[in-house]
């Protein structure tokens, strides 16, 4: 991927632990790296088809003095943020943050905070089987549309399926979507379960009914595997009510364990049943 770099750009702003910090100010050192395609600017030779670094600059200017943080790390954070957010041509931002009068009582040339931040490509699993199904469905990507990280890319259709897991309920309404997003897998997990919970989800009996169920299926090519998470999710390629959408909106879409694409998986079950 190709880079836009920005070098020490010097902004007076008021951020720091200390009170006379946020009151006084200092300078501040801001260097990025833009991971863009400059591919398209270099054949046009036209500003719009790349990111303006010098609009780039301005937004750091007004962004650092027009907020106060008591700790560099977030600032990085919100400003990275602000940038991927403005930017969506931009696929990561590396950022560096410097303070060269640093109060810490000892000569130094400066401290600081580097952070790099990307955007996720993430693919969720929506299930729904009490209550208006599809209002808690199309309420949850709602929830996940009006979120400023996170930015829902495309639905699948919402598919009747037959219960799994040998509980007796009503028919699922099942669908997929494809989101990008800046958050962690286990924030977004999160994010996912303070949905359900607005949703009234309650935990009680396992594969059992529940007004909505909310599923990391893949993120990246990440293979992932904690107590609260699995990524993949560990039986995506056994269950056809979560292939069947998942196919509509990315059949292309790799397991990165098993080396099967959603269509190959969704072929190889509906032979085996």
């Amino acid at each position: 991927m190709d880079r836009i770099i920005i070098e020490n750009l010097e902004v007076f702003a008021r951020h720091g632990v200390f009170p006379e910090e946020n009151v006084l100010g200092q300078k501040f050192l801001f260097s990025l790296t833009l991971w863009t395609d400059t591919r398209r600017a270099g054949i046009s030779d036209a500003l719009e088809d790349s990111v303006n670094y010098g609009e780039v600059c301005h937004l750091v200017q007004e962004y650092a003095t027009s907020h106060t943080f008591r700790l560099l790390e977030a600032l990085a954070e919100n400003l990275v943020e602000e940038l991927l957010i403005r930017y969506p041509s931009l696929s990561q931002v590396d950022l560096t943050i410097r303070k060269p009068w640093a109060p810490v009582g000892l000569p130094l040339e400066s401290v600081g905070v580097a952070i790099s931040r990307k955007r996720h490509l993430a693919f969720i699993a929506l299930g729904s089987n009490m209550g208006d199904r599809r209002g808690y469905l199309d309420g949850a990507v709602r929830a996940l549309r009006e979120r400023r990280d996170c930015r829902v890319l495309q639905v699948s259709d919402y598919l009747v399926t037959e219960p799994y897991g040998g509980v007796e309920q009503e028919d699922f309404l099942n669908g997929a979507l494809s989101l990008e997003t800046f958050l962690s897998p286990e924030e977004l997990l999160d994010v996912l379960h303070e949905i359900e919970a607005a949703a009234d989800r309650r935990r009680e009996v396992r594969w059992g009914p529940r007004t909505l169920d909310l599923d990391i299926l893949l993120y990246d090519d990440l293979v992932l595997d904690l107590p609260q998470l699995t990524i993949p999710h560990r039986e995506m390629h056994l269950r056809s009510f979560v292939l069947d959408p998942l196919r509509q909106i990315a059949p292309w879409k790799r397991h990165p364990l098993l080396g099967l694409t959603v269509e190959s998986m969704a072929e190889k079950l509906r032979q085996n049943t």
